[in-house]
């Protein structure tokens, strides 16, 4: 493949992942109320965190690396627990627990494979439902303006916004295939801004104040505080990651007709909290492998490691433009909501995906899934239920997602993996006695 066209399908993939890459630190920066110039950082340090993630996973080394054609970018698992854990800890607690998880991470990549058995799509499919549900307050108070104590909150101008973008996004993906398809979500929100610009709701004032080019400093935000509590949410967030990647490192293995095995799975593990452990330093997030562009290798055929590492370089040099960075905040607040409530929405079909099959086969699994979604979720929209426990267990399980893993991991091995299970027969039994008491 000549340089020319390994560069267009590296401009490609960057693309497919793009609208992932700047939604996280948009919504983090947004939610924990930083300055733009700090979120204008955010978004950069993320880009060139994504693009060396990219290449430590792409590069096959003896102790990190899978070698597979495979993009890195921060993982949407852990949105609502770095906002969480920055909201009711500290900022410096985020990184602090990013990178001490980043470490475990490490150090137990060569033994997960023994570990994951207790991460079922039972339980990695409720987490992700979680995940994906817990964030949709967000996406919809971004429809409305982003601020509901505003005059303007669900003006008929945001109204309109958001839903241009999201048709715009819907028509794309109904009547695209391929390359267009997989960047819908992107369209949508070029689309949306366009038109904020026509109505006079786009500010370039963040663009202009922004510098040509910067250098990435570690400990931007100063410096990390560790907390039992965000370390341990932060390594649960990294084991859902870690399963979620090992299904796309076999898609791949796949794809491009390359086995792998347990020693190949360990590097790809280690190189994923490598990741996180140097994005913790530099004030960035956790990496995992992105989906979407498994599909664009499956889509073009390209299956050469060069065209990644050609993707990865372009993210490490947008980290250090500043100005590009700034680019994304004049996106509209009520365009990216409706960006959100696609990109949410996906991550809960996702979970619902995992979960199908897993609910059908019992009724134990369908009580598993009632109670760690039921608890995950209502924790989520009353976090103070739990205020009154030690401060410790407080903070645990204050945070939804948590609750709902923990919950789903001890159900799973209760039901699952001691003890005798109900036969498929008596299964049937007592639900045919059900229907004849009634």
């Amino acid at each position: 493949m000549n340089n020319v066209k390994a560069l267009t399908f590296g401009f490609q993939h960057l693309l497919a992942m793009y609208t992932g890459a700047i939604l996280v630190p948009l919504i983090i920066g947004g939610a924990l109320g930083m300055s733009s110039e700090q979120i204008t950082y955010l978004v950069a340090i993320d880009l060139f965190m994504c693009g060396l993630a990219t290449l430590l996973q792409v590069w096959r080394g003896k102790v990190v690396g899978i070698g597979l054609p495979v993009v890195l970018g921060c993982t949407f698992t852990a949105l609502t627990p770095i906002i969480t854990i920055g909201l009711d800890v500290s900022i410096n607690a985020i990184y602090g627990s990013i990178i001490a998880s980043g470490l475990i991470i490490v150090l137990i990549s060569g033994v997960f494979g023994k570990i994951v058995r207790f991460f079922p799509p039972i339980v990695t499919g409720s987490v992700v439902t979680i995940i994906g549900i817990s964030l949709l307050g967000t996406a919809i108070t971004n429809i409305g303006g982003g601020d509901v104590k505003a005059d303007n909150f669900g003006s008929s101008t945001n109204l309109i916004l958001a839903a241009v973008t999201l048709i715009t996004i819907i028509v794309v993906y109904r009547f695209t295939t391929g390359f267009m398809r997989a960047i819908a979500i992107l369209m949508g929100i070029i689309i949306g801004t366009i038109l904020g610009l026509a109505m006079d709701v786009v500010d370039f004032t963040v663009v202009k104040e922004a510098g040509w080019f910067h250098t990435i400093q570690p400990f931007y935000f100063g410096a990390p505080e560790f907390h039992l509590e965000s370390i341990i949410t932060m390594t649960l967030v990294g084991m859902v990651s870690l399963v979620e990647s090992t299904g796309v490192y076999y898609a791949l293995s796949d794809i491009c007709k390359k086995p792998i095995d347990s020693k190949d799975l360990a590097k790809g593990y280690r190189a994923e909290g490598l990741a996180s452990v140097i994005g913790g330093i530099f004030n960035a997030f956790p990496y995992t492998t992105y989906s979407q562009n498994v599909g664009l290798v499956k889509i073009t055929g390209v299956k050469e490691r060069k065209v990644i590492f050609i993707t990865g370089g372009l993210l490490i040099v947008l980290g250090f433009l500043p100005k590009f960075a700034a680019l994304t905040q004049i996106i509209p607040t009520p365009v990216l909501g409706a960006a959100m409530i696609a990109m949410f929405g996906l991550v809960i079909t996702q979970g619902m995906t995992m979960l199908a099959p897993e609910i059908t086969k019992s009724m134990e699994n369908s009580l598993i899934v009632a109670c760690a979604v039921g608890l995950g979720v209502g924790v989520s929209v009353v976090p103070s239920v739990f205020a009154k426990l030690p401060d410790s267990l407080s903070l645990l399980f204050s945070n939804g997602i948590v609750t709902g893993s923990v919950t789903a991991i001890v159900l799973n091995i209760l039901f699952n993996m001691i003890g005798s299970k109900k036969t498929e027969t008596e299964i049937n039994t007592v639900s045919n006695s059900q229907k004849v008491n009634q």
